[in-house]
């Protein structure tokens, strides 16, 4: 992933809002806050520029995943789906899910909203309670 591209691009279609990168050395997903957790902790709304994610759940937010350019491969609970541009798929919580692309644009709508605490990564094998 080309990540100085990819936030200057993010930078000038929503200025001044902030920028996460998941791992400044080796960095698979960008994501740009649209509409913060801050700003209304029912729901936020979020642009990821990814070409992978890690495998995780939430344990109450519900997320919809809507392509905005290019497409994606997404696993939720075993089971892969391709989406294109348009396309979205609903993530409830506790569904164990993935993602994966190529500096595919995705807006991400979580309720409530996103927080890290809610985000947990998972390894395979991992069986829900």
């Amino acid at each position: 992933m080309n990540a100085q591209k990819v936030i200057e691009e993010l930078k000038k279609q929503y200025p001044g809002k902030n920028i996460i990168i998941n791992d400044p050395d080796n960095p698979t997903e960008v994501i740009c806050e649209v509409e913060p957790a801050s700003l209304n902790p029912e729901r936020s709304v979020a642009i990821a520029v990814l070409d992978s994610n890690v495998k995780h759940y939430h344990r109450l937010a519900k997320e919809i995943y809507e392509v905005i350019k290019g497409n994606l491969e997404i696993t939720k609970e075993g089971k892969t789906y391709f989406l294109s541009p348009g396309e979205k798929l609903e993530i409830q919580p506790e569904e164990y899910h993935m993602a994966m692309g190529k500096e595919t644009w995705v807006k991400v709508t979580s309720e409530p909203a996103w927080t890290s605490e809610d985000q947990i990564p998972i390894e395979e094998g991992t069986k829900f309670q």
